[in-house]
């Protein structure tokens, strides 16, 4: 059984689709709690640290090829174990709001569901490299696939084309079929299903605004912060 890690801040995630506007609301949210003067560390996956960003490279550009699905799994963990370390930990101590764009339920859904290896790797190797870290809220921005992976593959095409490097190219899943995407939307609302006090749904599909007064309003029900405005 898991133990969380006691700790003074509160560690929110956002979970869902590529191009569903989790980073969009994500940021959102923070500007508004901030607002309230509390401390906020916005952070993502894979990434979040210096070592993580050179993960994040490997995993998502198109440039790496024929990546086994149990190694791609590993390099997640590998970036996660040390975000854990060097900046989430260290912030939740401090008494930060930790916003975080996607955690280990991105792994289950995307490995475990999208790549057809289980919930259970997923499960253990969070167990034995996250230490018992789970998020007091997970906002799981539900979204229909077709279209959240076309505003995806356009937002990264612009991105692409209005920025030189490859640090830029972030394509590789987004190469993925509609298939591999129906698996990983399966796979998150599944676990939604089995941890319903953690894992709240949201129906991305209306306006940015729509979606913003709704994480709000769970955010100050669940974790009693206000977080309207």
């Amino acid at each position: 059984m898991m133990v969380a890690m006691a700790h003074r801040g509160k560690f929110i995630t956002f979970e869902g689709l590529d191009g569903c506007g989790k980073s969009t609301q994500l940021e959102r949210l923070a500007q508004v709690l901030r607002t309230r003067s509390l401390p906020v560390v916005v952070t993502r996956e894979p990434g979040g640290t210096s070592t993580g960003e050179k993960i994040r490279n490997i995993l998502l550009g198109t440039s790496t090829t024929g990546l086994a699905p149990m190694a791609e799994l590993a390099l997640m963990f590998a970036s996660r174990a040390q975000h854990i370390k060097e900046v989430i930990q260290p912030a939740l101590h401090a008494g930060n709001i930790v916003l975080c764009d996607r955690f280990t339920d991105s792994s289950e859904a995307y490995q475990g569901g999208g790549r057809k290896l289980g919930s259970e790797p997923i499960l253990e190797l969070h167990r034995v490299l996250c230490e018992g870290l789970q998020p007091a809220l997970t906002i799981l921005m539900d979204s229909d696939v077709a279209a959240s992976i076309e505003r995806a593959r356009r937002r990264n095409k612009n991105h692409s084309s209005n920025k030189a490097g490859p640090d830029t190219d972030e394509n590789r899943f987004e190469q993925e079929s509609r298939a591999f995407f129906g698996r990983v939307r399966s796979a998150y609302l599944a676990i939604a299903v089995r941890e319903p006090e953690r894992v709240v749904v949201v129906d991305a599909r209306g306006t940015p605004d729509e979606t913003h007064k709704k994480i709000a309003e769970i955010v100050q029900r669940r974790l009693k912060i206000d977080a309207k405005g």
